[in-house]
């Protein structure tokens, strides 16, 4: 989240919980001029991991980080904004970042999978 709050076209940032969402349980709410884009957000754990039992940390793999591209503008569609902000964090843990929207067999529902170099994935829905 404060990757989002500390960008410049940010207008607000909450989780769902806080803007009034209890059907999702993981998620954040992004307001910026084009206005509010809500986002669910799940994970699945790097190939062949299970969840510790001891709190354990996962093995951090790190590699190049993706092209970083344009900056985020404040009319963006919310697909575009977010991938944007991702890639311009250079993290040397994601190793790629897939738009929903330009996927070939996409069914037109914005989104994205942030794949991490240690094979975890992270979905972001638009709701």
């Amino acid at each position: 989240m404060s990757l989002a709050k500390n960008d410049p076209t940010t207008v607000s940032v909450q989780t769902l919980a806080e803007s009034g969402d209890t059907k999702h349980p993981f998620g954040v709410s992004i307001t910026t001029a084009k206005g509010e884009a809500r986002w669910q957000i799940y994970g699945q754990l790097p190939e062949g991991e299970r969840h510790k039992d001891d709190g354990g940390e996962f093995q951090a793999v790190e590699g190049n980080p993706v092209p970083v591209g344009d900056a985020p503008e404040p009319s963006d569609a919310p697909e575009t904004w977010l991938a944007a902000l991702l890639a311009r964090a250079e993290s040397p843990q994601i190793a790629n970042i897939d738009r929903w929207s330009q996927r070939q067999d996409s069914s037109g529902k914005p989104g994205l999978t942030i794949t991490f170099y240690n094979t975890a994935r992270i979905f972001v829905r638009l709701l």
